[in-house]
């Protein structure tokens, strides 16, 4: 005789899956303690890149994509000493910065953006950069991140341009989690004191580069340790 079952019956659910539970964020309190400590610790923070003026900057910060500081100001050494406008950028031509540059990545799209950008800072701005992020997204190659480290270096603007060191920052730290740069960068502004809203940008980064490695973090020498919500801390090497 054979079973029957009962088509009402509803199928068993299968157990809801667990979700990884995230740290909660650093309060404004553990923010300020947190930027206090990074700021005893590099009191004079600058961005490393080499440049001369506003325009020389721009050029060093959107050639900065997917290349290091290093490499960047190893290629723009020579660059810039021919050319520290851009009407002598221009005057050079394409073929000529593209040759400059060609040590860095993707140097051809990024010799065609020096050449473009600078075009445009003739024909639209009279040679100068502007000094509002509105105006210098415009420019070719240059994206919000670029335009935030212009307007805070150049200009002393208390802008904060998320790369990848500053994301991991914010997101390891818990001191400003979120899922893109603009998420970041939002928290950031939110949280940071405005004392420290100046030095911010080249702290976080810097701190990203030296310190809070994406590899291998030396938390055994961090100086917001005990701050930070990262629960798998480094411990020192024996």
């Amino acid at each position: 005789m054979s079973k029957t079952t009962d088509s009402s019956a509803k199928p068993a659910r299968k157990p809801a899956k667990k979700s990884k539970s995230q740290p909660r964020g650093l309060t404004r309190e553990q923010a300020h303690d947190l930027f206090a400590r990074l700021a005893e610790d590099r009191p004079d923070p600058k961005t490393e890149l080499n440049y001369s003026n506003a325009y020389t900057l721009v050029v060093a910060v959107a050639l900065s994509a997917q290349a290091t500081d290093v490499g960047v100001n190893k290629a723009t050494e020579r660059l810039f000493e021919e050319a520290d406008t851009p009407e002598k950028m221009v005057a050079l031509g394409e073929d000529h910065v593209r040759d400059r540059i060609k040590t860095i990545g993707l140097f051809r799209n990024k010799a065609k953006n020096v050449i473009a950008l600078s075009r445009m800072l003739i024909d639209d701005f009279g040679g100068q950069v502007p000094d509002n992020r509105d105006d210098l997204v415009k420019l070719p190659g240059v994206g919000r991140k670029t335009a935030n480290v212009v307007l805070n270096e150049a200009f002393g603007q208390p802008t904060i341009a998320v790369d990848t060191h500053i994301f991991r920052v914010g997101n390891r730290t818990r001191l400003a989690p979120g899922k893109t740069p603009d998420d970041v960068e939002a928290r950031l502004e939110r949280i940071t004191p405005d004392k420290y809203k100046l030095g911010a940008h080249h702290w976080l980064i810097l701190h990203g580069r030296y310190l809070c490695k994406a590899r291998s973090p030396e938390c055994w020498r961090c100086p917001i340790e005990d701050l930070c919500r990262f629960k798998d801390k480094t411990p020192a090497p024996k």
